[in-house]
Order: structure tokens, then C-alpha cells, then sequence
């Protein structure tokens, strides 16, 4: 199976590269520099010169040859909605012109819906998206209605992995001597699954020609982001900042990180036999 993989690079779409590498799949990854080319290689991939905002310029010489394409790219700018509809605008028709129903795995995430700290988010909760992404929610339904493909939506929980993500961010303060901070409160929860362990959901998806719709990957339920700043950071107690602050330093998006949530992985595991074995093994009292 050829698959591309969009956001190659990044924390999701690196793993899912090194999980289709390993199970003999030949996989290519958008590069838009030398640099990014080089990371493509690194991880197992063949780079392929493209850019998210010109699909024009590459869209249609690609998709006949492809079978799946693995769409795990952000930019979390401002544009970002504008980035996705464009690439979506090309990208549909052309797979749906190879006449091969090739499949299509869009990214969603955990803050598609509001906060949910007494019950676990499941594929059935109606979507309450954070404004910054309310974009996602019509664009992962273009995906899953578009004639021609086989479409499906994976929901990563918070995504943390050695060098990437929250849990790297909480550490890499504890190592430079500043408080681990925390936004709005150390009682937030944050569902949470590791990296290589989604991969595996992804890979579960496009192995199963069935399969479309969506599917909720999360590992951990939810934990207290106190308990996960303490662990990094010695036992000290984290810096609470707000909403706020944390939005003018990153943007509006980072208002996620005071989003309380508990979610399900049920689904996954009973229609996709997916095993998580990356788990933090800590979870918040019930409710």
C-alpha cells in the first residue's frame, strides 16, 4: 500500500510513518524544504516537495498513485482554517478522479468537544469545538460524505511522547529550573494517549477496508494535569496561568489546555481490537 502521510513530521505524523515503515507499507511524506526532506528520510519516508498551500501544485500528480493518504497536518496559525479547506478543496476530487477508493484518515482531536469531566466524550457526544477549531468539525464531515473515497476520522486524546508534546513541554521546564506550569486549574483533566500507540489506531483504520467513520484514540480517561506537573517537575507544585495568558503567548487554540474532559477508547478497542501499551497507568478518582 502506498500512503501518504501529511504532517509527516510532526509528533502524530512521524509515528504513523515509522508504524507503516515497519509493517512494509511504502510511504511518502509532503516536504516544503531541504530540511523537512531530510526529517522525511530520517524516519523511513520518501519526501515528495509539496506544500499545504499550494495542493495545485502537486495534488494531481500524486493521488493516482496513491492508495491512502493520512491527513495529520496543523498549522496552528491563524490561517489554519483557510490551510485546510483549500487542501481539502483539491485533494477530495483528485482521489475520488483515480476511481480506486482510496482512503482518506482526517485528524480530529479532543477539542472538537466541550468540557466533560463527569462523563467520558464517546463517538456519540455531539461536537461542542473549541471556536478556534470549529472550522474541523464541516471539514472532517466533507470527509467522511465525499463520494469516490473511503473516509474516516481519527480523535486523538491529548498526545504525549518522549521528545513532543505536553508532557515533554511539563519536562523540559522541570530540566531548565522553571516552575511546571498549568492552565486554569490542577484539577483539569486531560485524556491522554501516546504517540506510537495511536499510530497503531491509524494503521488498525487503514487496514480495515470497512471501516469509515470515527473513532475516538485515547489511552489514559483523564488525569489531573496537577498530578502530571508534580511528576515532572519533582513533586513541586505547578504555576497555575490563565486561559488568557496562555492564549496571548500561543494563540487562541491553547485555550484547549483548561479544557476538563474524560474520554472513551471502548470503541476502538472493540471494533478495531486496538491495545494501547503505552498507558500512563494514572487516573483521576471516578466521578
Amino acid at each position: 500500500m502506498r500512503t501518504l502521510v501529511l504532517g509527516g513530521t510532526g509528533s502524530i505524523g512521524s509515528a504513523v510513518v515509522r508504524g507503516l515503515v515497519a509493517a512494509g507499507h511504502e510511504v511518502c511524506a509532503l516536504a516544503r524544504s531541504p530540511d523537512s526532506a531530510e526529517q522525511v528520510l530520517d524516519i523511513g519516508a520518501e519526501p515528495v516537495a509539496g506544500d499545504l498551500a499550494s495542493p495545485a501544485l502537486w495534488v494531481g500528480a500524486l493521488a493516482p498513485e496513491l492508495d491512502a493518504v493520512v491527513h495529520a497536518a496543523c498549522s496552528f496559525d491563524a490561517d489554519m482554517d483557510a490551510l485546510d479547506t483549500g487542501l481539502l478543496d483539491a485533494l477530495l476530487p483528485a482521489l475520488a478522479a483515480t476511481g480506486r477508493r482510496p482512503a482518506l484518515l482526517y485528524t480530529g482531536g479532543c477539542w472538537l468537544w466541550g468540557p466533560s469531566p463527569d462523563r467520558a466524550i464517546d463517538e456519540a457526544t455531539p461536537f461542542d469545538p473549541l471556536p478556534a477549531f470549529a472550522w474541523m468539525v464541516p471539514n472532517l464531515q466533507r470527509v467522511l460524505a465525499a463520494p469516490g473515497i473511503r473516509g474516516a476520522v481519527v480523535h486523538p486524546a491529548m498526545v504525549h511522547a518522549e521528545s513532543s508534546g505536553p508532557l515533554a513541554a511539563m519536562a523540559g521546564q522541570a530540566r531548565a529550573g522553571r516552575p511546571v506550569s498549568v492552565v486554569g486549574s490542577e484539577t483539569v483533566l486531560w485524556p491522554l494517549v501516546h504517540a506510537d500507540d495511536l499510530a497503531d489506531l491509524y494503521l488498525r483504520v487503514l487496514a480495515d477496508d470497512g471501516f469509515t467513520g470515527q473513532v475516538i484514540g485515547v489511552a489514559d480517561e483523564g488525569v489531573p494535569v496537577g498530578d502530571l506537573a508534580r511528576r515532572a517537575g519533582g513533586g513541586e507544585a505547578p504555576e497555575v496561568v490563565t486561559e488568557d495568558r496562555i492564549a496571548a503567548e500561543r494563540g487562541d487554540w491553547a485555550r484547549g489546555y483548561a479544557r476538563s474532559q474524560r474520554m472513551s477508547g471502548r470503541f476502538a478497542r472493540e471494533r478495531l481490537g486496538w491495545r494501547p501499551h503505552r498507558s500512563l497507568a494514572v487516573a483521576a478518582p471516578a466521578a
